[in-house]
């Protein structure tokens, strides 16, 4: 199983230091973090972005999602397509968006009752260049997996052939009420990869380190035995400055996930 990691757990890190993590962990894959005081970002020129496409590549690596903070439903004006762009320019699977429904209460996934907000990512999707995928994360509005799925099948019914996937951040879904073979079963016939991290129901699902919480991640195996969707570390130390750094994080991830959780 292919194992990565987002840059969200090494907040303006260098590239040096990103491929140098992804050497010593056994690191396959990376979801690069967008945004101006990272490495990744629109402004990068296109000889920029070709020496980054060429230096990761070159170490064996694949990009699964440039994530930026495009809110597909949002009211206001998002740089989808500027990191779109981008995504197609550094060989990326494609990018990372949020839902972001401002009306979260808003009746869902039904092509009867659909929200503003879904309406306007249903208008986003249409319109998106489609060189590279919009990789719908279970965030925000959306972080149920019934209710992730029934914007995807809205999208199968008024925008087909569209382009969008989705990353399953395994542990919002949890902490909405489903378990892992749930979830897995209502986003499967969209899913791209799978989003891991630590977290404790009994801290309103804060973040914390492996093997300090309670997050089910055998019965998170068990529900993708037999599949090969990429499993990524999203390790918010950005957002969660307590977390212990990438570097203890990852090693403590491969046995936290190996078959017997050791």
């Amino acid at each position: 199983m292919t194992f990565a990691f987002s840059t969200l757990g090494c907040p303006g890190a260098s590239l040096d230091h990103v491929l140098e993590l992804a050497k010593s962990n056994d690191i396959s894959g990376l979801e690069l973090r967008a945004a101006d005081e990272e490495f990744t970002n629109t402004g990068l020129t296109a000889a920029e972005r070709r020496e980054l496409r060429t230096r990761i590549e070159d170490a064996g690596l694949e990009i699964l999602a440039v994530s930026s903070y495009v809110k597909l439903c949002a009211v206001e004006e998002q740089p989808l397509e500027a990191h779109l762009e981008l995504a197609a320019d550094l060989g990326a699977r494609g990018v990372r968006v949020f839902p972001g429904d401002p009306d979260p209460s808003a009746a869902a996934g039904t092509a009867d009752s659909p929200s503003a907000g879904e309406i306007r990512a249903l208008d986003r999707v249409t319109s998106a260049p489609r060189d590279s995928q919009i990789l719908l994360e279970t965030h925000d509005s959306h972080s149920a997996g019934r209710k992730m799925a029934g914007l995807l099948t809205l999208l199968d019914s008024d925008v087909p052939g569209h382009n969008t996937k989705v990353i399953w951040d395994s542990a919002h879904t949890w902490s909405h009420g489903e378990t892992p073979a749930e979830s897995f079963e209502l986003l499967k016939p969209w899913l791209e990869f799978v989003q891991i991290k630590e977290s404790d129901s009994q801290q309103k699902y804060r973040p914390v380190a492996i093997g300090t919480g309670d997050f089910p991640i055998q019965d998170l195996l068990g529900a993708l035995d037999g599949q090969d969707y990429p499993l990524s570390l999203e390790w918010e130390l950005k957002w969660h400055p307590h977390l212990p750094p990438l570097e203890e994080a990852l090693p403590a991830t491969q046995r936290w996930i190996s078959p017997a959780g050791q």
